[in-house]
């Protein structure tokens, strides 16, 4: 029974360091550079935050909403690839029309497929 209270304890404090990291935010940030004889040859800068999507949105943070992979602009790249997609399919039948592609153009297609 006392280790059940040792791990439940441990758990509830675990919840409430996430809970303040989430809510205050958490910033890590350094920097490394290499250098020789006083000559900088590289340097990473590394910023590293931490926090709820609320609190980003506090401070300033908003890139998901303009992000193009997690917008709405993404149907534009779906209506897009159905268009090239149409486009293929009208060229394969092109393709298939032309005397003596016709044999050819079946296996074209599979090996297309296959790629998916």
């Amino acid at each position: 029974m006392p280790n059940e209270s040792i791990s439940h304890s441990r758990a509830s404090g675990l919840v409430d360091v996430l809970d303040r990291v989430l809510d205050k935010g958490l910033v890590i940030a350094g920097d490394i550079k290499i250098s020789i004889a006083e000559v900088e040859l590289l340097t990473i800068r590394i910023r590293l935050m931490v926090c709820s999507i609320d609190k980003a949105e506090q401070v300033g943070l908003d890139w998901w909403r303009h992000d193009r992979h997690f917008t709405k602009g993404s149907d534009e790249l779906v209506n897009e690839n159905e268009q090239l997609k149409d486009r293929i399919r009208l060229l394969e039948r092109q393709l298939e029309a032309v005397p003596g592609t016709a044999q050819r153009a079946p296996r074209l297609r599979a090996k297309r497929h296959d790629r998916r």
